[in-house]
């Protein structure tokens, strides 16, 4: 659970917004995002991390434009723009030399290993792929909301896919550079 815990603000959004409408699922997703940080800065006392800031801020500002304005975003549209975020959260974690999965490693992994090749490599690998998968959901987000004609199964067909080869492989590759070293 612990490698699914920064994703749960966007899927108790995704699933809020096609139950509830954008609205909702925005609040809920905010509000998830701020449970999640306040539980590990406050409880676990672990430092604040990019992707949970970022959900809060983002969640949180989409949240109120939406109820200031009285916006009216379809499913889609919103998912891009919720989408778009995370990939620039993930995207910067990686200009910024900090993947947004080294934090997370290095809460289950010995303070030895922090600085050695391998351990960085893996991180830079795996937060490359998750980069990748969410810049395949944002083209299919966008696919939904530029080109009606889209079948919905299309896109979430597509972001399934996308999401299931990143949690594959975040569990799959530590162990195989971890035995490539060997």
């Amino acid at each position: 659970m612990g490698s699914l815990l920064p994703f749960v603000p966007f899927i108790v959004f995704a699933v809020l917004c096609w139950l509830g409408g954008s609205t909702a699922g925005l609040i809920a997703g905010a509000c998830s995002a701020l449970i999640i940080l306040g539980r590990d800065v406050v409880f676990l006392k672990h430092s604040p991390k990019l992707i949970e800031v970022g959900a809060v801020i983002l969640f949180g500002a989409l949240a109120v434009f939406a109820l200031t304005t009285r916006a009216n975003w379809t499913v889609p549209g919103v998912r891009l723009l919720v989408d778009s975020g995370l990939l620039a959260l993930i995207v910067l974690s990686i200009l910024m030399r900090r993947p947004f999965t080294r934090p997370y490693a290095q809460e289950r992994t010995s303070p030895d290993i922090w600085h050695t090749h391998s351990f960085l490599r893996t991180n830079y690998m795996i937060s490359g792929v998750w980069a990748l998968a969410f810049a395949i959901i944002v083209l299919a987000d966008a696919m939904l909301v530029y080109e009606p004609m889209v079948p919905v199964s299309l896109g979430i067909g597509t972001t399934v896919a996308a999401l299931f080869v990143a949690f594959k492989f975040t569990a799959w590759y530590p162990n195989h550079n971890a035995n490539k070293g060997k």
